[in-house]
C-alpha cells in the first residue's frame, strides 16, 4: 500500500478548512484515512498560526515511506521538526491568543471645539474698541482737569 501525506478538505462554502492526514494514495480527497496528523486553517489572519502538525508522528510516516503531496509538503518544512518558521508560529498563535482577552477602551465624548474656537474670535474685536475709548477718554479727562 503507497501512503500518501495529503490534505483533507472539511468546512463548507467559502469557509475551507483542511485536515493533514496519512491515506492510502488510492482513495479519494475527502475519503477514509490511516491517521490524522495535524489542521489548516487559510481563513486564520496570522499566516504563521494557520497550520499545526503533530511533527513526530509526520516523522513517522516520511521515516517509513509516506509521500507528501506538494502542499504538505511546504508545511513539513516550515512547520515540521526542525521547521523553518517555528518561533514565528508561537508568536503568532500567542497573539491569537491574547486577541480574545482585548477589549477596546469606551469612546470618550468627542469635545465641542468649533463653537468655543469662535466665541474667542468674535470677543477679540470687541475688547480692542473699548481699549481705543478708554484711551482717547483719558486725554479728555486731563483736558477738563486744567
Amino acid at each position: 500500500m503507497a501512503v500518501r501525506i495529503r490534505m483533507k478538505k472539511m468546512g463548507r462554502t467559502h469557509r475551507p478548512f483542511f485536515r493533514v492526514c496519512a491515506v492510502d494514495q488510492r482513495n479519494p480527497r475527502d475519503g477514509r484515512v490511516i491517521e490524522e496528523l495535524g489542521t489548516y486553517d487559510p481563513m486564520c489572519p496570522e499566516t504563521d498560526a494557520r497550520a499545526t502538525l503533530k511533527a513526530d508522528r509526520v516523522d513517522y510516516w516520511i521515516g517509513v515511506g509516506a509521500q507528501p503531496s506538494d502542499k504538505v509538503a511546504v508545511l513539513i518544512k516550515k512547520y515540521g521538526t526542525d521547521g523553518s518558521h517555528l518561533e514565528a508560529q508561537k508568536a503568532a498563535v500567542e497573539r491569537l491568543g491574547r486577541r480574545k482577552d482585548y477589549t477596546p477602551p469606551p469612546e470618550a465624548p468627542a469635545p465641542k471645539a468649533p463653537p468655543a474656537a469662535e466665541a474667542p474670535a468674535e470677543e477679540a474685536p470687541a475688547e480692542e474698541p473699548a481699549a481705543e475709548a478708554s484711551t482717547d477718554d483719558a486725554p479728555a479727562a486731563e483736558a477738563t482737569t486744567e
